[in-house]
């Protein structure tokens, strides 16, 4: 069975700090480019940054996130991670990691991914 497992999330104030992990299992882990997205109450889920596939290992982010995350892999550990640094209100949401064999151009297409993790709650106070 396939589980991907967030963890990492919490409440901290504006201008904090948080790494969140997601934990694969029961796939070739390194086959597989894996993204973040979030999604606050009443919203779509918004992509948030790519790492593709090990091999690669390319990132990509949305405008809102770059240059405040960080997305990352370890192949040993079956674990990708995102370094969140700056943090603003507005990053409230829960966060999903999920993993895809083929993105193409659609990497922030929620569609194009094979798994998903549960999510981790994330809030940010002013």
């Amino acid at each position: 069975q396939v589980q991907l497992v967030e963890s990492g999330g919490g409440s901290v104030q504006a201008g904090g700090s948080l790494r969140l992990s997601c934990a694969a299992s029961g796939l070739a882990f390194d086959v597989y480019s894996m993204s973040w997205f979030r999604q606050a109450p009443g919203k779509d889920r918004e992509w948030v940054a790519t790492i593709l596939k090990y091999k690669d290992a390319d990132t990509f982010y949305s405008d809102s996130v770059k240059g405040r995350f960080t997305i990352s892999r370890d192949a040993a550990k079956s674990a990708l991670y995102l370094q969140m640094n700056s943090l603003k209100p507005e990053d409230t949401a829960m966060y999903y990691c999920a993993a895809g064999l083929w993105l193409g151009d659609r990497r922030s297409v929620p569609g194009q991914y094979n798994f998903w993790g549960q999510g981790t709650q994330v809030t940010v106070s002013s």
